[in-house]
């Protein structure tokens, strides 16, 4: 791969910083339906297990589209993919933010995700322009942006939902930002395009199955995949419970969860740095042990208690995140030449687990409320926990 030589994360500290806003504001296209659902259910006068499949399709769409676009990366200039991918995203959100029937809305969820993969182009891209012994703390830069996104989407989101009386108002504003980063971001990029003799897309594909074969990855997969579900599980029905009778709370106040999140999740990015020092399975083990504390605290108290449901989302956000940087810097010290694409496999992994957390979740919801929920995103985690111990020798990259 060829790139812009003049283009060093570390001394552009102002393009950081936009790059990592960028992250920011794409990846919340995912995540600002989720404070809303019971807003959704309501206005469009569906249940909530209907109104719940808008999550499970921003989850699937972004699992669609990280497996079937995210590979185009390879063969077409970085600048003008990312064009391409804002250009489609703010279409979609437009469609979304005027749907008039449920199966429009869930359709253009999925539509919106599977465009808005441009912090799965950009982190393989700038962290393979770092030295090896700095790249975890370019991968937990860019992390920052993408976790201020995911919590302050939600809050955001659930507030200008409630302030202006309709779900839409969200999509609206999210429009606006992914045209202004149309303008800002591109330029900032290098200008580069794979120049391997692996230039057909459909090449590119087939060759994802085999790099399948390298544990490390296989184990980090595995994680994403079951940890990502428990979180998503919890957040796709945490609206709900705050609506509950237990707390009477509305949609500002289910956003207003994700920044009460954000002091445990501003200091996961500090897991690069570990995962360098001492090695990516510690991190995860502790990652788990984070979820594991905050999901028990969710069924035994959080069905009472709001502080123990902060508690909880401080715990989880900090374990998720610092997990899911341990995973990548595992996968992407696979080699240069396959980074995009172990990114691929793994971010694919990850998002099924969110699409299928987020579907359960509102299942599990419908028969046994908040406490079922807690005790399937228990169950999925401990899962995760065993696998990593079965795997604890992989804690080095092997090819």
């Amino acid at each position: 791969m060829t790139v812009n030589k003049r283009f060093i994360p570390d001394d552009g500290r102002l393009k950081m910083i936009l790059l990592a806003i960028a992250c920011g504001i794409t990846v919340g296209n995912v995540y600002l339906c989720q404070p809303i659902l019971e807003q959704i259910a309501m206005g469009m006068n569906v249940t909530p297990k209907i109104s719940g499949l808008v999550a499970v399709g921003a989850q699937a769409g972004y699992a669609l589209g990280i497996l079937f676009v995210l590979p185009i990366a390879d063969i077409v200039a970085s600048r003008r993919l990312v064009r391409i991918l804002l250009l489609l995203t703010a279409l979609f959100i437009v469609v979304a933010a005027t749907s008039a029937s449920m199966p429009l809305l869930i359709a253009a969820s999925v539509a919106i995700s599977s465009t808005t993969v441009i912090p799965q182009i950009l982190i393989p891209i700038i962290s393979g322009l770092a030295a090896p012994e700095r790249r975890g703390k370019i991968i937990g830069t860019l992390q920052t942006g993408l976790i201020l996104g995911i919590l302050l989407s939600r809050t955001i989101s659930g507030g200008l939902a409630e302030l202006a009386g309709t779900w839409r108002a969200p999509y609206i504003l999210s429009a606006i930002l992914t045209i202004l980063l149309f303008f800002i971001i591109p330029p900032l990029l290098p200008d580069s395009r794979n120049q391997t003799q692996k230039s057909n897309y459909i090449t590119l594909l087939r060759s994802l199955l085999p790099l399948l074969k390298y544990r490390p990855l296989r184990l980090s997969m595995i994680l994403g995949f079951l940890v990502f579900a428990a979180f998503s599980a919890f957040w796709a029905t945490l609206t709900f419970q705050l609506a509950s009778p237990s707390f009477v709370l509305g949609s500002a106040a289910a956003g207003l969860f994700g920044l009460y999140g954000a002091p445990g999740a501003i200091l996961a990015p500090q897991a690069g740095r570990l995962s360098d020092r001492i090695g990516s399975f510690k991190v995860n083990l502790f990652s788990i042990l984070a979820v594991l504390t905050a999901f028990i605290l969710s069924g035994t108290l959080g069905g009472i208690s709001l502080l123990a449901l902060i508690l909880a989302v401080n715990l989880l956000d900090f374990g998720l995140q610092s997990g899911q940087i341990a995973n990548q810097v595992r996968i992407f010290s696979l080699g240069d030449d396959i980074r995009a694409r172990v990114n691929t496999l793994y971010m694919v992994a990850t998002f099924s687990g969110g699409a299928l957390g987020a579907f359960l979740g509102t299942q599990v919801w419908g028969l046994s409320g908040w406490t079922g929920v807690c005790l399937l995103s228990t169950g999925l985690t401990a899962l995760a926990g065993l696998i990593l111990f079965f795997y604890r020798k992989d804690n080095c990259p092997q090819r």
